[in-house]
């Protein structure tokens, strides 16, 4: 129950990205029952590749803790973390990923690889996928639908 709570909190930051012409992804980090941390895509607004949703929470959430540990923490975004953030989400710490939907192009979280669970890797990350995953889709098809068509 409380992954869907916090899920439609990330879509409402999707939906702000959205307004600002920013692919629609929004992510969010709890702590102890608290949301520590919250964020949606920046590219477009900074320029920067890396300002993805997840980072951004990522980057506030050690602000706010004040230690680049995140241990305790889960992470809600509403598509698949790339590699990117994947890697970011393991050096950080991050206890378990919670997404909306699967990208078959870049997911780093079980669909393309499955970076944050690699044995070989220091850190794996507990995953749930699949929350919400219809209104998710939805914001992110109109998107693209109105990328396309207003060119």
């Amino acid at each position: 129950m409380r992954d869907k709570l916090y899920m439609r909190l990330a879509l409402n930051l999707a939906y702000q990205a959205y307004l600002r012409r920013e692919v629609p992804i929004g992510a969010l980090i709890v702590y102890e029952g608290e949301i520590i941390s919250w964020a949606y895509n920046e590219k477009e607004l900074k320029q920067d590749a890396t300002a993805h949703a997840e980072l951004l929470a990522i980057q506030r959430a050690v602000k706010y803790l004040g230690k680049w540990r995140l241990t305790g923490t889960t992470l809600y975004t509403t598509l698949e973390p790339c590699v990117m953030c994947a890697g970011a989400m393991i050096n950080s710490r991050i206890k378990r990923l919670v997404y909306a939907c699967r990208d078959s192009k870049a997911g780093a979280a079980g669909s393309v690889i499955d970076l944050v669970r690699h044995p070989g890797l220091n850190h794996q990350i507990e995953v749930q996928d699949g929350v919400l995953c219809e209104e998710s889709s939805r914001l992110l098809k109109a998107f693209f639908s109105n990328l396309r068509r207003d060119g």
